[in-house]
This record gives C-alpha cells, sequence and structure tokens, in this order.
C-alpha cells in the first residue's frame, strides 16, 4: 500500500506547529540583522527582511507627459537568508523584487572564510567596484542611488555571475578584492562572442577607524559610530566587451573614491564622499539596451564611455527629536560622455530622520536633473526604509 499522508487541517496545523517552535528557538544578533538558529558547533541558519517604499512626485513624469506624476512605490523588498556548515563552509541567498513586482534572485553564492586575510566566494554577487555599488540603495547617504556615475556594467542590482577572492590585511586597515566573472555583451550579435570574462579589482584602505561592515562590502556614513578615512581604487577590463560582432570593442573602468566622517560633541557627525569615475569603450559605441531581444538582467548593452564625478556632504544633529535624529545632506553627480557636447548634471537635497541607524530611517530627497538644453527636470521623494 502506498504512503498515507496527513488531511489538509491536519497538515496545516503540523506546520505551523513546526514554524511556532522553530521561530520560539530563534535569537536576534546585531550582526545578521535578523534571525539565527543554531544547530550545533558552526551550525545556523539566519534570516532577515529589508524593505524601501517612497512617494515620488515627478516634473513631466504623469502618464500625459506634460503633468506632475504622483506615485506610491515600493522601491525594494528582500529577504537575506545566510547559512553555515562550519566555521569555514558558508552560503548566502537574498532576493529582490523586479521592476514588475516579481521575486528574483539577488545574491546566491557559496563562502568559502579560512580567516580575516583570505577568502573566496563563488556565485552571484556584488563585484569588486565603486563605494557607491557596494552601499547598495539600503547604506548610501541619499535616498537615490547615484546612477549618473556609477555604472559598471550587472546583470541585476549591480550584481554577476562568478567569483571574488577578498580578505583584510594590516590589522584589517586595508581591505582587498580580486573577480572573474560573466561579464557584459554575451549575446549572438554583440561583441563578446569569445566569451572573455570580466575581472574587476578594488583596494580600500582605512587611515582612522576601520570602517565596519562585512567582507568587502561599505557603507556611506557610520552615523557618527566612528571616526572614518578611507580612500579606494577600484577597476574592471573586459576584452570584447562592448560594440557589435562585426566591430568590438574592449571595455575598461577605473574610479577613485574616498569617505571621510568625524564625529563630533553632542553626537553629532560631519561627512564628507567624493568619487571619480572613467569609463573606456576603445572607440566603439555599444549596443543598446535589449538588442537582440536580450532582457533587462542579460547584461547586455548601454556602456557609455566619458568621465564622472561624484561629490556628498552630510550633517547629524546632535541631540534626539523625537524617535531619532535629523542628517541633512547634498549630493552632486556630472556625467561628461566623450560622444557628447553636453554634460549630465543633477543635484540632490535632503534630510534623513534617522531612527536606528540604516534598519530605520526616513527621507526626504529633492533633485534637479539636466541631461541638456531643453531637458531639464525635477523630483520630489519621501521614502521610508526598514531592515530586520
Amino acid at each position: 500500500m502506498g504512503r498515507k499522508f496527513a488531511s489538509r487541517p491536519a497538515a496545516a496545523r503540523m506546520a505551523v506547529s513546526a514554524l511556532a517552535l522553530m521561530l520560539a528557538g530563534l535569537s536576534t544578533t546585531p550582526a545578521s540583522a535578523g534571525f539565527t538558529q543554531t544547530f550545533g558547533e558552526g551550525k545556523s541558519l539566519s534570516i532577515g527582511l529589508g524593505m524601501r517604499g517612497s512617494y515620488t512626485s515627478a516634473e513631466d513624469a504623469a502618464p500625459n507627459g506634460r503633468d506632475r506624476s504622483s506615485e506610491f512605490n515600493l522601491d525594494s523588498v528582500r529577504v537575506f537568508i545566510s547559512g553555515s556548515l562550519s566555521d569555514t563552509i558558508k552560503a548566502t541567498f537574498n532576493t529582490e523584487r523586479d521592476a514588475d513586482g516579481n521575486l528574483k534572485l539577488l545574491d546566491g553564492y557559496a563562502r568559502f572564510e579560512f580567516s580575516d586575510e583570505f577568502n573566496i566566494w563563488v556565485g552571484r554577487m556584488l563585484p569588486p567596484s565603486d563605494r557607491a555599488n557596494l552601499d547598495g540603495p539600503y547604506y548610501l547617504n541619499a535616498w537615490s542611488y547615484p546612477g549618473v556615475v556609477s555604472q559598471y556594467p550587472a546583470k541585476f542590482a549591480g550584481r554577476d555571475d562568478g567569483a571574488t577572492v577578498w580578505g583584510k590585511l594590516l590589522d584589517k586597515r586595508l581591505t582587498y578584492a580580486a573577480g572573474a566573472f560573466k561579464g557584459h555583451n554575451r549575446i549572438r550579435g554583440a561583441s563578446n562572442q569569445g566569451d572573455n570574462m570580466l575581472f574587476t579589482g578594488r583596494l580600500a584602505y582605512n587611515f582612522l577607524d576601520v570602517e565596519d561592515n562585512p567582507a568587502y562590502y561599505t557603507s556611506s556614513t557610520y552615523y557618527g559610530s566612528a571616526d572614518v578615512l578611507t580612500l579606494a581604487i577600484a577597476g574592471a577590463y573586459q576584452e570584447d566587451g562592448v560594440g557589435t560582432a562585426a566591430r568590438p570593442g574592449d571595455y575598461g573602468a577605473v574610479s577613485i573614491d574616498a569617505l571621510f566622517e568625524k564625529k563630533l560633541e553632542g553626537g553629532a557627525a560631519v561627512t564628507l564622499e567624493g568619487a571619480w569615475y572613467s569609463y573606456d569603450t576603445d572607440g566603439v559605441a555599444d549596443v543598446a539596451p535589449g538588442f537582440g531581444g536580450s532582457s533587462g538582467t542579460s547584461n547586455v548593452g548601454g556602456i557609455v564611455a566619458g568621465e564622472a564625478w561624484l561629490l556628498g556632504a552630510a550633517y547629524l544633529l546632535p541631540g534626539k527629536v523625537g524617535m531619532g535624529k535629523f542628517q541633512p545632506f547634498v549630493r552632486y553627480q556630472t556625467f561628461d560622455p566623450d560622444a557628447s557636447r553636453f554634460d549630465v548634471e543633477q543635484y540632490d537635497f535632503g534630510v534623513n530622520y534617522v531612527i536606528s541607524g540604516h534598519s530605520a530611517r526616513i527621507s526626504a530627497e529633492y533633485s534637479t536633473i539636466d541631461t541638456g538644453p531643453g531637458a531639464d527636470s525635477d523630483r520630489f521623494i519621501v521614502g521610508l526604509q526598514l531592515q530586520f
């Protein structure tokens, strides 16, 4: 005879009971920003959640193309899962909401973590790159991502498939990361017909306090918890990374970023940030995004040669007001494309209401964007960010 299965109501009660028992054994840990269940020496499973929602009013962005838009957006919903089989063998699996409202794979990589000085990750992850990309949207100073300047190629949300070797040397002051990834324009008719990989790397040195981040990831403010002065250089190279199969070109990028944050009396803090970028396409125009029917996560097309700059400043006011502190900020971005006489410029002005660091904050941001003569626009955003 075949196996007997519990009735649906009984199965549901069993599932709820099992979940309740599991949750009863979970403990909150600051390191995971979520819940961690241990299963023995070196074995654990951690679960966390993140979300960002906003209201946006943008000039000429209504459906008729003339009026201001008025939209509520669920910008990001993330589930963070990590597990360990031992102190050395670990894994990370994270999801993200895409533009269509579907959950997609964000990160999925195996972690072989041997020591502070030497580790290997394999799978889908953030390649070593600039501070903005390694911040991600959750750890920036401003609300919006600086997409005018931060333009390293990626499959989805800055990620790509590959492997990274990273470590922290000199009492963790020097962080290095180097990786090889699937890369750009791997589609019939586009430039990368030889399946050339994208190689990336980053070196960052902490002159004052060591930045308290996992692996080679970054933040652009620590809300006055540390004195930070960090200088970093990052780069990327891919043979035949841009253009068409008939006329391919090599892709190269280099960026330098710096972060300064100083604790002041009364719990105040000043933050200064800057970055410079140079993107090279070997004198070749890249194909357009969507070339050959590629999807938005195919990492095809859209690379533009040029030079870019970012400057930002923030000031965390002393003393709490209600649940949190206010942090006004300003940011400037500019991109000078090689093939155009017109620069792209964006100014961002805003204030964060910081309730619990990067785990709970409310932001208001006003931006003006200039993409050429007669192409000025502005937008206003109010956003809420939570992480558990």
